[in-house]
């Protein structure tokens, strides 16, 4: 981590450690907007704060049972033709 400016910076192989992608996977959601980038020289460089508001952005835990829920409904309704399809 560098500071400059006062601010707190990752370089990208942070980010990738942090949570846990690739590289590449963070220059992706970079370049999609999913994660705030300033370019310093060659580099991007993603400040400490832009990281965590990005990371707030992500699923819920209330967003996650509404999922679960979902995923168990189709289960329950359409388990057997599930079951049948992934014979093929």
């Amino acid at each position: 981590m560098k500071e400059i400016n006062n601010n707190k910076y990752l370089s990208t192989s942070e980010v990738a450690t942090i949570l846990g992608i690739s590289r590449v996977a963070v220059f992706q959601k970079i370049k999609a907007g999913l994660i705030p980038a300033e370019k310093i020289g060659r580099n991007y460089a993603v400040k400490v704060g832009d990281l965590t508001k990005a990371l707030e952005k992500t699923l819920t835990e209330d967003r996650k049972k509404e999922i679960d829920e979902a995923v168990k409904k189709v289960v329950d309704e359409y388990g057997k033709t599930l079951r049948m399809l992934g014979k093929e």
